[in-house]
């Protein structure tokens, strides 16, 4: 497992320790926003845009529900395509 400053590469968590990073960085991020630095907020957003992408790419036919699409917005909204 090779080991960065960030922490562990993603491709080399196993999918249970992928979900826990995914939880960590998600929990973090606001604060991260708000209140960190900038060097610490592009470090934090690299690191969730990598186990995003190795996420999305283990999982290409996730779940996904309709109300979460720009279809589903509109109808929930009321507006037209």
């Amino acid at each position: 497992m090779s080991v960065r400053e960030n922490g562990p590469s993603a491709r080399d968590l196993e999918d249970d320790q992928l979900l826990k990073e995914l939880e960590a960085i998600h929990r973090t991020r606001h604060e991260t926003l708000l209140y960190a630095s900038d060097n610490a907020l592009s470090t934090h957003t690299q690191r969730m845009d990598e186990l995003e992408r190795e996420y999305v790419r283990r999982h290409p036919h996730r779940a996904q529900t309709s109300s979460r699409t720009r279809a589903g917005a509109r109808a929930r909204t009321g507006e037209d395509d």
